[in-house]
Order: structure tokens, then C-alpha cells, then sequence
């Protein structure tokens, strides 16, 4: 996929106004009134995807963008000098939340995925890096180093999308999270990893993905050989994360019901880079391009089938 910007600009006649002016304004108009569509080609270097029915978010230079996937019409929802990442389609797929610096720290907004000024929720001076949302879509999900001490870990947090104080989840470390279709647990990673491309690094950071039961803070491990497991997420009786059990980064299962770990795509050589989810499909970062394993039909009576039929797909 390319990005290619189609840009509509109003003329002004040069004995009107200088050459130079003339141009000057020529570009100005055209910066703003781009209009950003995509063509069936290769772009490289979209990162941190996220799906909601047939629209994706995903960081791009530094921005916010989406696509809807049945039109191809990709938009640009921020342009600052900021670093902005980490977008999170709501459950409802009006809203897009992502972390950005542009206030100096890395603080939480929200921008409508129609466009216009995005909303800042988060006002800590510590980092706040969004992780998601409540399965309500009335919170977003985030994670920070707020009020640890004496050294700094992250905990997770959700802030109402109308803005307001923050509340903690619980005690736990955590680094990031994703609800169960209910609501009533959550998954997380704990680690906030300093090297996250040191590859086979089997250390101490490496902790394995924890399922906290919100009501009673029971936790249940998911099985870990000291391997990096990472970008847990919840769709039906499945957990999906990031493993680098074969020495490379891929998609594996986790099964609630059974405790089965399951494999799911067999890269070699190139790892999966970040992971996104809705109820129906995953969509990934895997060299550079973005892909997406779209959920097989399947009985309605063998459930224990339905998330592992997954049909590899290019997203864009």
C-alpha cells in the first residue's frame, strides 16, 4: 500500500500576486486541504495497529492514521511535531486514543476518528501511554509510573473519555491489558522492557502474562519458559500474545477453557512487531506491512474451533 496524497488547491493569478507568494500560498493551500487515499501497493513502516469491524488505526511518521478497509480511504487524524503512538480504536469505532508528547510528556488523547482536535485525558507529569479500552468504551485503558516508588514501574490505569481523575486498577505491576468480553478480567503484562528488540533474551524481565480476576484479584499464570511474551489480547475464550518461543516473534493462543497453547503463524527470521484485535480479527505488524488473520465461519456448536480459524490476509 502506498499513501498517496491527492491534494485539491486554489488557483491565484500571478498578476495578481508575485510568483513567489503565489506559490508560497499554492502550498499552504495544499498542505492543508490534502486529502490522503491509498492504492493496492506497498507501503513499509506502519506500526502499532488496531481494528474495529472494517476500520484500522496504526501509527505512521509519527501520526495518527486510519483506513477503512471496504473503501481504501486512509486519513490523517493528527499532524503536530510530537511523536504520537500507540492508537486504540474505541469498541464503537468513533474514537481513536493514542499517547503523545506534544504537551512535553507523554500524556493520553482522544480524537474522533471523523477528524478534528483531539482531547487530552491524561495531566500527570509522569509518562501515560494508552493501552486501551474498558469493553464499555466509556474509559480508555493506560498504563503509567504514577505515585511508584522508590523506583518506577508501571500500573494500569482507565480515565472516562469525558476527562476527570484517573483510577487504578489495582496494586499489580502492569505494562499493558486487555479485558475479557465482560469486563470481569483482564490480562496483563507486567514488564515495561528496556531492550524490547534483544532478541532470545531469556532474563529476569521476562515474566509470564497474568489473568487478574477483577472482583477478587485472583490470578491465574499463563504457562512461560522465561520467554518474551507481550500484547495480550482477549477475544472470546482465547487469549492472543506475541512469543518468541521459536526463537522468532509470532502470534500464539492461549486457551481460558482448556489451558492449551497453540502457535498460530509460523514466521521464521522476521518477528510479528506489535499485535491488535477485534471480536473477529487480529491484524498485525510483521516486516514492515500490516496483515491480518480474519476469523474462518464456523458451527456455532464447536466454539473450541471458532478463534483458531484464522485466514492470513493482507490488511492493506
Amino acid at each position: 500500500m502506498v499513501i498517496q496524497f491527492y491534494c485539491t488547491r486554489q488557483e491565484k493569478k500571478s498578476d495578481i500576486f508575485p510568483m513567489k507568494s503565489t506559490i508560497k500560498i499554492l502550498v499552504t493551500f495544499a498542505f492543508i486541504l490534502c486529502i490522503s487515499v491509498t492504492s493496492a501497493q506497498d507501503t513499509r513502516l506502519l506500526r502499532q495497529p488496531s481494528i474495529q469491524g472494517n476500520l484500522i488505526t496504526f501509527s505512521y511518521g509519527s501520526d495518527i492514521w486510519t483506513t477503512n478497509l471496504t473503501t481504501n480511504l486512509t486519513t490523517r487524524l493528527t499532524s503536530t511535531q510530537a511523536v504520537e503512538s500507540n492508537p486504540h480504536l474505541s469498541p464503537d469505532g468513533k474514537w481513536v486514543a493514542f499517547t503523545s508528547n506534544r504537551s512535553g510528556s507523554s500524556a493520553v488523547y482522544v480524537v474522533s476518528t471523523k477528524g478534528g482536535e483531539a482531547k487530552r485525558l491524561t495531566w500527570h507529569t509522569s509518562g501515560n501511554i494508552a493501552r486501551g479500552w474498558t469493553t464499555d468504551g466509556e474509559h480508555v485503558l493506560f498504563a503509567s509510573s504514577r505515585d511508584a516508588a522508590p523506583s518506577r514501574f508501571n500500573r494500569l490505569y482507565t480515565v472516562s473519555i469525558k476527562g476527570g481523575p484517573a483510577t487504578k486498577l489495582f496494586e499489580q505491576w502492569a505494562n499493558a491489558g486487555s479485558y475479557n468480553s465482560n469486563g470481569t478480567k483482564i490480562v496483563i503484562d507486567r514488564m515495561s522492557r528496556w531492550d524490547v528488540e534483544w532478541r532470545d533474551y531469556r532474563g529476569g524481565q521476562n515474566t509470564p502474562l497474568i489473568i487478574v480476576d477483577l472482583k477478587t484479584l485472583q490470578e491465574t499464570l499463563i504457562p512461560n519458559n522465561k520467554t518474551t511474551d507481550i500484547n495480550p489480547i482477549w477475544i472470546g475464550d482465547k487469549i492472543y500474545f506475541l512469543s518468541d518461543r521459536t526463537h522468532t516473534s509470532n502470534i500464539w493462543s492461549y486457551n481460558t477453557r482448556t489451558k492449551a497453547v497453540k502457535q498460530i503463524t509460523k514466521f521464521k527470521g522476521t518477528d510479528v512487531k506489535s499485535l491488535g484485535g477485534d471480536k473477529n480479527n487480529l491484524i498485525f505488524e510483521q516486516n514492515d506491512f500490516l496483515e491480518f488473520l480474519k476469523q474462518k465461519n464456523t458451527q456455532k456448536n464447536e466454539p473450541e474451533k471458532q478463534a483458531d480459524q484464522l485466514t492470513l490476509l493482507k490488511a492493506l
